[in-house]
């Protein structure tokens, strides 16, 4: 049987030409093979049912990455930013009281450290220096402790005891019974220390001063040994710190580093003799005006108040002349003229010379640190504040000014 013959009729009902088509797939261009097979998955058939499997397959590709400067994207990254900063934040203020006493540590040492050096100089190596400088500390730390101590005890227990007394006589004075009949502050203070209620309001009663007295124990205790840790590992601490400048700069910043280091260590030891003579010079006054009951302890606290720069001298002559007052207007008014003539000493004769070698900073600027200092940090932030201005300005001195006159 004869294969079937195309029916002419063909081309008439529509049916193209192989030619033509040919012709017409020579002239299209083949679409890419992914759009091919996209254009097979989608279409099952001619009626155009779409193929919902290939449909899902194709929303599921990944779309192009967001843009980085999109507000989306850096809404996102500053109130992560800001609160990962919060974060922060919170946790430095909640160690707040750790890093103080690694920052008062670390003044110290570097205050002793000056001390190191001079034994060095001596021709005694690094070790044995600072195990001297150690067991001078701690000697002088035991000394306090067994012999002033208790002298003290007894006079603030003295003072505490004629307190009421002081104040009864403070009665008689016109300016405070004018003040008296404005406000009846006598009658109130009168009554707060006759009832010794004064101390627990101030120290939260027996338990409060206790814990008191040990918290601050605590803190001489982790200071001291802090010091003593800082002290002996302070080269090794420097050289750390050193390397961390790039090794082209790494000369400029050991120098300015260990400059910075000097006028420290030299202040606080300038700090401390000019404390000393403050002292010494207090016990001598106050045995001979008549107050040698209670010359150890006040010349002890004029001593450390002496330590606070601007207001600590003028704090302790305070305290002392008010209890020559209450004792004696002759002996309050001996120590008022003592101490004015003793603060005019101090600033224009102890105390330039005394600093001359460690921080030369303008006058002005040594109220404004320490006005800035206290009140940051306290008495604390008071004696951190000169040494750090006068590290600010060394700073300005050697790397910005430099830098300005060379453009």
């Amino acid at each position: 049987m004869t294969d079937r013959e195309p029916d002419p009729g063909s081309h008439r009902r529509g049916a193209p030409d192989r030619g033509a088509v040919g012709e017409t797939q020579a002239a299209v261009p083949e679409a890419p093979e992914d759009a091919q097979g996209s254009v097979d998955t989608v279409s099952d058939d001619t009626d155009g049912t779409v193929d919902q499997t290939a449909v899902d397959a194709l929303s599921s590709e990944p779309g192009a990455p967001l843009k980085k400067h999109s507000p989306f994207y850096l809404g996102f990254l500053g109130a992560a930013g800001a609160l990962l900063a919060f974060w922060l934040g919170q946790q430095i203020l909640s160690i707040s009281s750790v890093l103080t006493l690694i920052l008062v540590a670390m003044f110290l040492a570097v205050g002793l450290n000056p001390l190191v050096e001079l034994f060095m100089r001596r021709g005694i190596k690094r070790t044995w220096a600072v195990l001297l400088v150690i067991i001078g500390v701690l000697a002088a730390i035991a000394l306090f402790v067994l012999s002033i101590a208790p002298v003290v005890s007894d006079q603030v227990t003295t003072i505490t005891e004629r307190a009421p007394d002081w104040f009864s006589q403070l009665q008689n004075n016109g300016t405070i019974q004018d003040l008296d009949e404005k406000y009846d502050v006598i009658a109130r203070v009168q009554k707060m220390i006759d009832d010794g209620k004064w101390t627990n309001q101030i120290f939260g009663g027996v338990l409060g001063v206790g814990v008191a007295v040990v918290s601050a124990l605590v803190n001489a205790f982790i200071v001291i040994v802090l010091m003593l840790y800082f002290l002996a590992s302070l080269p090794s601490i420097k050289r750390f710190a050193y390397q961390l400048a790039p090794a082209s700069r790494r000369d400029r910043v050991t120098d300015l580093g260990d400059r910075i280091l000097a006028n420290v260590g030299g202040y606080v030891l300038g700090a401390f003799i000019v404390a000393l003579c403050a002292g010494s010079s207090s016990l001598i006054f106050l045995f001979f005006v008549g107050l040698g009951e209670y010359a150890v302890a006040l010349s002890l606290v004029v001593a450390l108040l002496d330590v606070i720069p601007m207001i600590g001298a003028t704090l302790g002559a305070i305290i002392v002349t008010a209890i020559g007052f209450a004792t004696d207007p002759k002996i309050g008014l001996a120590c008022l003229i003592f101490y004015v003539l003793y603060q005019q000493f101090e600033n224009y004769a102890i105390y330039p010379r005394v600093m001359a070698r460690s921080v030369d900073i303008p006058g002005s600027l040594i109220v404004i640190a320490a006005l800035v200092g206290a009140g940051l940090l306290g008495v604390i932030g008071a004696l951190l504040a000169i040494p750090t201005a006068a590290a600010v300005q060394l700073l300005i001195k050697e790397v910005f000014l430099r830098r300005q006159e060379t453009r």
